[in-house]
């Protein structure tokens, strides 16, 4: 396996480096769709096909999925990620660190953050890209007192040196298990996935064991992609991290400012074309989802951290790779109501049942889930953590 692109590159990697560095979570050859879409077949054996299913492995659909507790009857909660059914006890908040943490070796312990100065600008979208049955309109004028934030997501070092310092168990750990894309399964996992799928995202799977620490299922691990976004945290262990480095989440109004880059409506962070000059400057679905990704842009899965070139502010990556936690509870209708709560230093609703998310990931595609622009968001309940949904954290100034 390659190492990993330098953290720090503010560049695309080259994507022969990356389909090397991922080549354990992605599958070749012509297969059959999940049992809930099947009928039609894959790519070429020569193209890389992404979505695995029981009919490469026996005739038996049932047999790649021993019986264990269902993941499949929740509801998407929002575009792409299902929603986890039940609840656990939540653990005592991770007290804030009174030292800057040491990270491990080669690595930092806290993302650098950057300062937004205070401002005014403009949110949400009414274009014909947006979804108005997410409550991305109307455009709205929103001011804001300065604020910082990460450059990047928080990455599995970073998160692992949280862990290490404080004994943070993860949900994803107390639970057991965790939703993975299903072409980006381990091999030596496909006995630990789970019986049934989401009904409306079916490429999602329960896997036993699966967390940050094995992304993939059983047998996977974070060492080679130490410089990638922590995955598999819900908002509550986003929220813990947080606490324990004296930072906290940002708000969505904060994430979108940011994430614009000082640019006014544009489309993307970096303006209106996706791919500029033919540029990548974004890590999401390349083919046709959710059954080929060519990995056009370097990538099959996430990217590091770092990937592609910084926006106007020096954020990076806030359109695909991970959808990131803000501490919003999720409504398509609170901000409607013009007053000083929802533009001027707006939080969201004080109660809801999910969180909003923002940037997309690695599985968004236009035929699909066109949602990697900073005006788009979506949603998930607290306690769900996911293969593509990690978190970047903020700072009062």
């Amino acid at each position: 396996m390659s190492t990993p692109a330098d953290a720090s590159s503010s560049s695309g990697p080259s994507p022969s480096t990356t389909a090397q560095a991922n080549e354990p979570v992605i599958i070749p050859g012509r297969w059959r769709k999940l049992a809930a879409v099947a009928g039609a077949l894959l790519a070429d054996n020569n193209e890389i096909g992404v979505l695995s299913t029981a009919a490469e492995v026996t005739t038996d659909p049932t047999a790649v999925a021993p019986t264990r507790d269902v993941p499949g009857g929740a509801a998407p909660a929002g575009c792409c990620g299902p929603a986890r059914p039940g609840s656990l006890p939540q653990t005592a908040a991770v007290a804030a660190s009174t030292m800057r943490p040491v990270g491990i070796a080669g690595h930092n312990a806290i993302p650098t953050l950057v300062e937004i100065p205070a401002g005014t600008f403009r949110m949400g979208s009414e274009s014909a890209a947006a979804f108005p049955g997410d409550g991305e309109g109307p455009v709205r004028e929103v001011t804001l007192t300065g604020y910082r934030i990460g450059v990047h997501t928080v990455t599995n070092a970073e998160y692992a040196t949280f862990v290490q310092t404080s004994g943070y168990v993860t949900e994803a750990e107390r639970y057991g298990w965790s939703y993975v894309f299903d072409g980006h399964i381990n091999p030596e996992a496909r006995a630990s996935v789970m019986a049934g799928s989401p009904p409306a995202t079916p490429w999602w799977r329960g896997v036993q064991g699966a967390s940050w620490r094995a992304p993939c299922g059983p047998g996977s691990s974070i060492d080679a992609i130490l410089d990638h976004p922590v995955v598999h945290v819900s908002h509550h262990d986003a929220v813990a991290y947080s606490h324990w480095c004296g930072a906290r989440l940002p708000t969505e109004a904060e994430w979108e400012m940011a994430a614009r880059g000082g640019l006014d409506q544009a489309t993307y962070p970096w303006g209106d074309q996706l791919t500029p000059r033919g540029e990548h400057r974004c890590n999401i679905w390349q083919g046709q989802f959710p059954f080929r990704n060519t990995a056009a842009d370097g990538y099959h899965s996430t990217a590091p951290a770092s990937s592609f070139q910084p926006n106007g502010s020096g954020l990076y990556n806030c359109a695909g790779n991970v959808w990131e936690w803000t501490a919003d509870w999720f409504s398509a209708d609170w901000h409607l109501t013009s007053d000083d709560r929802s533009r001027t230093q707006p939080t969201g609703p004080e109660t809801g049942t999910d969180r909003v998310t923002k940037g997309g990931s690695f599985l968004c595609h236009a035929s699909y889930c066109n949602r990697y622009r900073p005006a788009a968001r979506t949603h998930n309940t607290p306690d769900t953590s996911l293969s593509h949904t990690g978190f970047r954290i903020a700072a009062d100034l």
